[in-house]
């Protein structure tokens, strides 16, 4: 899979998205671990602090292959926008749930960030080309 260039802005969001996940890993390790449980869907068929210690190691992974790992761009970019649409069901959970965690602490604060996860995933394919690649020469999946 090659890579597309990139413009100046596109790799600042793109650097930006790695340091989002990375913090968002440490989370997952620290001060945030019990709200990140709260999201885990209960049909989750794993222990919910597991999930969210798996999750973690993804997350660090993905924002260090987001800043450092340039040579693969469009493949991180693919595999951050499937984490972003894999995640959302704790999202959708945490709504249905009116689960209080992150500073979402009503039911329009929750449901206000169901809309910011498609912003995100398009994020992630913009910022690293990704979507470019799939258009030019009318590649799509």
């Amino acid at each position: 899979m090659e890579n597309i260039k990139t413009t100046t802005i596109q790799n600042v969001v793109r650097i930006l998205l790695g340091f989002f996940m990375i913090s968002a890993a440490i989370g997952h390790f620290t001060l945030q671990r019990e709200a990140f449980q709260a999201q885990v869907p209960n049909w989750v068929p794993m222990n919910k602090d597991s999930v969210v210690l798996l999750s973690g190691i993804v997350e660090i992974s993905l924002g260090l292959g987001m800043i450092f790992w340039t040579g693969q761009k469009v493949r991180i970019g693919v595999a951050l926008a499937l984490f972003y649409v894999l995640i959302f069901p704790g999202n959708i959970a945490q709504y249905i749930n009116g689960t209080d965690a992150f500073g979402l602490n009503t039911d329009q604060a929750r449901l206000m960030r169901l809309f910011f996860q498609p912003i995100l995933i398009l994020a992630a394919l913009w910022s690293t080309g990704t979507l470019a690649y799939f258009f030019k020469k009318n590649r799509l999946p």
